[in-house]
């Protein structure tokens, strides 16, 4: 009996699932490519995607580890986190160590370019929006360089809004709608100089490309 009552304590610790430890390098590796003046809007926000799923795995926590510091990371709603763009950290060889509610070997490495939160809100000006448009662009072109041709055009950008169910008539003249939570802004509606009110603050800004 006692044996029994043993095994049932010692059962549960040995089905605990061990944290996902990534080297912070792997993750520096993405950042590193927006400290230009020509792409600082943008921001990289990684996650980890369920395996044949596009949900993303849930995060219980994740930090920045160092022999001589551990960093918290803020992890989003959407289970999404950034790090800092620090080569101090890659030459201490720090870990990003993250608890995963599921198991390490069912989430891939998700990474999303957005724009950073400083640009989100609901008013924007023609040349605010004009610099979100280019951002992207010098980020693919820079991406591209002489393998453009093999890199993604941007066509536009698309705003994102937590609601996903909500659509909205910002201007019927131009039809510009948002629909199912989502706004998409071309290149074209983007060239005409003009500026941009939203009923509410969207989530991110991504950028339309032609694959």
């Amino acid at each position: 009996m006692k044996k029994w009552l043993l095994a049932t304590l010692v059962l549960p610790v040995s089905l605990m699932a061990e944290p996902l430890v990534v080297q912070y390098s792997s993750f520096y590796s993405h950042v590193r490519k927006l400290q230009d003046e020509d792409t600082n809007a943008l921001q990289f926000a990684f996650g980890f995607k369920k395996v044949q799923s596009k949900d993303l795995c849930h995060i219980n926590s994740a930090y920045i580890h160092t022999q001589k510091v551990d960093i918290d990371l803020t992890v989003s709603a959407e289970q999404r986190f950034t790090v800092p763009s620090e080569k101090a950290l890659k030459q201490a060889r720090a870990e990003v160590i993250l608890d995963l509610q599921e198991p390490a070997n069912k989430c891939d490495m998700s990474v999303q370019l957005e724009t950073k939160p400083d640009w989100l809100k609901t008013d924007y000006s023609a040349p605010e929006l004009k610099k979100l448009y280019t951002q992207y662009q010098a980020f693919f072109d820079d991406m591209g360089s002489f393998l453009s041709f093999l890199m993604p055009t941007v066509q536009g950008i698309t705003v994102h809004f937590s609601d996903h169910q909500l659509n909205y008539d910002i201007d019927i003249g131009d039809q510009l709608k948002i629909t199912a939570g989502k706004l998409d802004l071309s290149q074209e509606w983007i060239a005409n100089n003009q500026g941009l009110t939203l009923p509410v603050k969207p989530l991110r800004i991504t950028a339309i490309v032609d694959k």
